[in-house]
């Protein structure tokens, strides 16, 4: 499989620019997946790899040839669209077979490559049905056998879950990490669904308003997200966030106001904030504690039981409520008295006008912040 690279390329819709002179390097084998919301470029990016869509400015190399002047048939790159894009009047072996047959392949070769991959998908009692007469689960399964019996160079799947209810979304899921780790090919993979990302991803690069927040592994990001938005967008229940004042420097922290009271956060950065941050919480790193020793105290507005977790939503009197995953067999109600706190080593800082992640360092403090 081939490596796929991605210098400086933008796409402009006349005066409107949506992606913005974006690089990126994947490494042959790799499974990369895009990840953003709604309007973000994603699916614009892996049309501009597909060849369905110009590049207006940039290049795009495929095995390190390059590519990006090359119509969507010469590039060796297989698509899996969202919605299947299967022909009804032809059986599922015809449907797999389509594109080899349209390159003046040999039928033998044709047969043997459909088997194959018919064999990988466990779809061989459906060859001679016709899309019709499948579930949506199984005409997913036809279309990546398509992309398969072709031997790309790369994988293009454009948020092929999408279209799937929960519980075959998550058998699907499964059967894509299966395949890739079968045959061990170069992906890029579109999706808003973050759960996907987490789970398929070797690598994941989060997208905004055409530009790279970040890339990175999927627990690289988690834990260490390098804007508000990634901090934000990846993890579910998203993670707390609260605009506070610094109120003191110290040498390696900084203290900062939340509505309880005064946390010191352990800092490294060279240019110390002075003035407003944004300090970010996840649900799981919060727990309850004393009212004297909380980070945030309210009244319970919600709690979800969701059977392996429960989750509360506490009204602290701001804009926003703050989310905490409670212990799942939390006897705690809607109207209940709550005080949370967290350890520092837990806790992200962002500069609130960037949204940039401050130079802290959670190792340095495993010790439950102090409120002053």
């Amino acid at each position: 499989m081939a490596a796929i690279e991605l210098r400086n390329i933008r796409k402009d819709y006349g005066s409107i620019t949506v992606i913005r002179e974006i690089s990126l390097a994947i490494e042959s084998g790799e499974f990369v997946v895009l990840v953003g919301p709604s309007g973000c470029g994603k699916s614009t990016l892996l049309r501009m790899l597909a060849g369905l869509e110009e590049i207006t400015d940039g290049e795009l190399f495929i095995g390190g040839r390059p590519v990006g002047h090359l119509p969507p048939a010469e590039r060796n790159v297989a698509m899996v669209f969202q919605d299947y894009a299967l022909y009804p009047h032809m059986s599922v072996s015809e449907n797999m077979g389509f594109g080899l047959k349209m390159r003046d392949t040999a039928q033998r070769e044709i047969d043997e490559r459909v088997a194959n991959a018919a064999s990988i998908l466990k779809i061989e009692p459906y060859l001679d049905r016709r899309p019709g007469q499948l579930s949506g689960g199984q005409r997913q399964r036809v279309a990546m056998g398509r992309a398969i019996v072709r031997d790309p160079d790369a994988f293009l799947f454009d948020e092929p879950l999408s279209n799937l209810d929960a519980a075959l979304r998550v058998e699907m899921r499964l059967e894509i990490a299966k395949l890739h780790g079968r045959i061990k090919a170069t992906t890029v993979y579109v999706t808003h669904d973050q759960v996907e990302a987490m789970t398929l991803a070797d690598r994941i690069v989060v997208m905004n308003g055409g530009n790279v927040e970040q890339v990175g592994q999927p627990l690289e990001l988690y834990h260490s997200p390098a804007t508000l938005f990634v901090a934000q967008f990846i993890g579910s229940p998203t993670m707390n966030v609260v605009e506070c004042e610094v109120v003191a420097n110290r040498p390696d922290a900084v203290e900062v106001a939340l509505p309880s009271g005064r946390v010191a956060m352990p800092f490294a950065g060279k240019e110390r904030p002075q003035h407003g941050v944004t300090l970010g919480i996840r649900p799981e790193d919060l727990s309850s504690t004393s009212e004297g020793d909380s980070w945030f105290s309210g009244t319970l507005s919600v709690v979800e039981r969701l059977g392996g977790q429960t989750f509360g939503y506490l009204d602290i009197g701001r804009d926003k409520m703050i989310t905490v995953e409670l212990p799942r067999d939390s006897r705690a109600r809607v109207g209940d008295r709550l005080s949370v706190a967290s350890k520092a080593a837990n806790a992200h800082l962002f500069d609130t006008e960037t949204g940039r992640r401050l130079d802290t360092t959670p190792e340095a403090s495993s010790a439950t912040a102090r409120v002053a």
